[in-house]
């Protein structure tokens, strides 16, 4: 029974954190579904995180939470703006920064990429289309090493999209994030 107590109050002293991987899970959920992290759970996640914030700590609270935020968009917009990833997965990781702030969503980001990289290695190797996917990397690597503008390559990741496997982000933002939660002990 002690032990019972102990979870349950490391859980409430944590639900700010419970909050955010709840709300990871039901995204990832949707996101392998339908391949879209949806509005009604981006926008509601990073206002909350704002409001959280402020409650709990303040102007100042509120100064990291919009930093935390910026950080999650920055993290992820790059491969947004060429193509490369959808917008909600942005925003998702946008939410993430407005309630554990800046250092935790960056480092749940790289967590995340370790994951992703691993799943998308993973689902080329299960349909055995390595040369596929391995040329359209080089491919890729160079369009972006040449094109530099950010516009054509949207428009050129457009164009090929219909050929490729398309990995819902939402799931290894989910994982990662999660994953950095518990080996900091975030969770307990």
């Amino acid at each position: 029974m002690i032990e019972n107590n102990s979870l349950l109050a490391s859980v409430v002293e944590h639900w700010h954190v419970w909050f955010v991987t709840v709300t990871l899970i039901v995204a990832a959920v949707i996101d392998g579904l339908q391949l879209k992290v949806p509005n009604w759970i981006t926008y509601p996640m990073i206002v909350s995180g704002w409001i959280f914030s402020v409650a709990a700590f303040g102007v100042e609270g509120l100064g990291w939470s919009l930093l935390g935020t910026v950080i999650g968009l920055a993290l992820l917009m790059p491969a947004y703006a060429i193509g490369g990833m959808g917008a909600g997965d942005v925003k998702l990781l946008a939410g993430v920064g407005a309630w554990v702030w800046g250092t935790v969503t960056f480092y749940a980001f790289c967590y995340s990429a370790i994951i992703g990289g691993v799943i998308a290695i993973g689902m080329v190797l299960y349909k055995r289309a390595w040369q596929k996917h391995s040329t359209q990397f080089v491919a890729i690597a160079a369009e972006i090493a040449a094109v530099r503008d950010p516009n054509q390559l949207s428009a050129i990741a457009a164009e090929r999209k219909p050929r490729m496997f398309l990995l819902p982000y939402g799931i290894p933002i989910a994982i990662g994030t999660i994953w950095y939660f518990a080996v900091t002990g975030m969770l307990i």
